[in-house]
């Protein structure tokens, strides 16, 4: 199975060098050449690595890092980057660089750390547990008291979305747009899809995990939690 890479990096020709590379290796890539486009993409879509410079335009590599980490994104980042000293490495690492890769670099280094970083990945367990409730994110399976609950695609969305934040609540209007973006399709979407996800995650078990929180929107907790 191929890997799917965001390669974020204002300069074009190294760009295009690297690209070219990892597509002969069968890593699909998508690329942008500033900061804000690039945590764009980050956040809107799945990628396995994220190759990411320090130095962009319009936004730090920094900045984007820790904007997608906050954001709950975890997939793994090399930082690219002409500076090589330790409090550059840390502050990197502090805003959640898992590589760091020094230019100028040789093109089969940054090959062999991008397959390090997804196999590295691949075998971490990304679970997200509240309770007896379980979402397995690299199995794409969700559990409750061992019993296997189907969410579908927008279900998925909405139940990570608030283990993540768990305990705190996250609003009607978040939920949407983290779900729908500017696209969603009414006012009553959201509270369908929060009314079949009881039905299949609170109804057949005693206590409920999806709360209504007045005024602030939803949250995924149990019943005893402050």
């Amino acid at each position: 199975m191929s890997l799917r890479l965001l390669l974020i990096e204002d300069d074009i020709d190294l760009a295009n060098g690297i690209v070219e590379f990892l597509e002969l290796e069968d890593i699909e890539c998508d690329f942008a050449c500033d900061g804000v486009t690039g945590e764009n993409l980050a956040l809107a879509n799945p990628y396995d690595i994220i190759v990411l410079d320090l130095n962009l335009p319009m936004r730090s590599g920094l900045d984007v890092c820790q904007n997608i980490r906050q954001a709950g994104n975890d997939t793994p980042v090399l930082m690219l980057t002409a500076q090589d000293t330790v409090a550059d490495k840390i502050k990197g690492f502090d805003c959640g660089t898992d590589d760091y890769l020094v230019k100028p670099f040789d093109i089969q280094e940054l090959f062999v750390r991008v397959k390090a970083l997804a196999k590295r990945r691949s075998t971490q367990s990304k679970k997200l547990i509240i309770g007896d409730f379980c979402m397995d994110i690299g199995m794409k399976k969700a559990t409750r008291n061992d019993v296997q609950i189907e969410l579908g695609g927008i279900g998925w969305k909405i139940i990570e979305t608030l283990l993540r934040a768990s305990p705190n609540p996250v609003s009607r209007e978040e939920l949407e747009q983290t779900i729908w973006k500017d696209d969603f399709p009414d006012k009553s979407a959201l509270k369908v899809h929060i009314f079949r996800l009881r039905s299949k995650i609170d109804k057949p078990f005693d206590k409920p995990l999806i709360h209504t929180i007045a005024n602030q929107g939803f949250a995924m907790r149990v019943d005893n939690e402050n």
